[in-house]
């Protein structure tokens, strides 16, 4: 009697998921440095940087997918978390010009964000969470970096994470492509290499430190705001 397809599982160590979150922000760090002007060009550092969203969605959707049977509160608690932190770095993300047009698009803290409200819904399966699901896509989606593909970048790696399952992967894959498309080169893919390969290969062990990302994002933001004033306006 044949069994049926089942969809293999990702199991990762914990020093593992944070040396993947500690491997995203030294390429964000690096990608920042030289999009303001603290380093000179070097091939390869903004393309690197492409992989680093990714990265953080990934070891978003990895933890929380984890906790959820445990802690209930969880989703509640990151998205205060995410939301706090969003509003802090919007002061220095727009002081250095932003992306678009002043506050628009919101920085990644609230692409995060809009993902982890999706999950909440999701998980509350209150009456229309279909409704007010696709709610938050389309409009949480429009206003942040990265948009929709974000979004979906980090709910399908989330449901896959939760119940392994073809459509899960098809939406995390499909979030994975449109941000070739918005990056305009094919890095982001690249994080799906380097989960693979800490997956089947690397056990590393690190200390946790969840929250020191939280203060991080927007420290460093700050920092190359004041050394950017500092290199226009010498004394």
């Amino acid at each position: 009697m044949s069994q049926s397809w089942t969809w293999p599982r990702i199991e990762l160590s914990d020093g593992t998921v944070e040396a993947m979150k500690w491997l995203g922000l030294i390429l964000m760090t690096a990608d920042h440095a030289q999009k303001y002007g603290l380093m000179p060009t070097v091939p390869g550092v903004y393309e690197a940087g492409r992989v680093a969203f990714p990265l953080f969605g990934i070891v978003l959707a990895y933890n929380l997918a984890r906790v959820q049977s445990r802690d209930p509160t969880v989703h509640a608690r990151v998205l205060t978390r995410l939301l706090c932190c969003g509003t802090i770095t919007s002061i220095p993300f727009i002081a250095l010009g932003g992306l678009g047009f002043g506050w628009w698009p919101l920085n990644c803290m609230f692409t995060l964000a809009v993902a982890v409200g999706i999950m909440y819904v999701i998980e509350s399966r209150r009456p229309f969470w279909k409704i007010k699901v696709t709610s938050v896509f389309l409009l949480g989606g429009a206003l942040v970096e990265f948009w929709w593909p974000g979004v979906a970048l980090c709910v399908g790696a989330w449901l896959y994470m939760k119940h392994p399952t073809g459509g899960a992967l098809l939406l995390w894959l499909a979030g994975t492509a449109g941000l070739t498309l918005i990056n305009g080169n094919g890095w982001a893919c690249a994080s799906l290499v380097v989960l693979v390969g800490m997956a089947s290969l690397v056990t590393i062990e690190i200390p946790r430190a969840s929250r020191w990302f939280y203060l991080y994002y927007p420290a460093h933001l700050a920092v190359l705001l004041v050394l950017g004033f500092r290199i226009q306006s010498p004394s």
